[in-house]
């Protein structure tokens, strides 16, 4: 039986001055562990992209925007890819 593993890709953008945003990027891994992926790309495409190369599929897409304020945007990104038959749980 194909089992799968998911994870999460989190892009915020948030006001840090007038007329600036900041933009940055979390890895949530299946294990649970997060990492900041900012450094390494500076759009969802170039991350989505590095994913896709490492056997990941976008599967759904949300997104929250604080329209009351403006200050702030969130995007996650969900993945999953198939599980090596090993690593599968019973």
């Amino acid at each position: 039986m194909l089992r799968w593993e998911y994870a999460l890709l989190v892009r915020r953008r948030e006001a840090s001055g007038p007329s600036e945003w900041r933009m940055s990027y979390t890895w949530y891994s299946p294990d649970g562990t997060r990492q900041d992926v900012s450094a390494l790309g500076d759009t969802a495409v170039s991350h989505l992209n590095r994913a896709g190369a490492r056997g990941w599929e976008l599967v759904a897409t949300e997104e929250d925007i604080n329209n009351l304020e403006g200050t702030t945007e969130v995007h996650r990104y969900y993945l999953k890819r198939p599980l090596p038959e090993a690593e599968a749980l019973p």
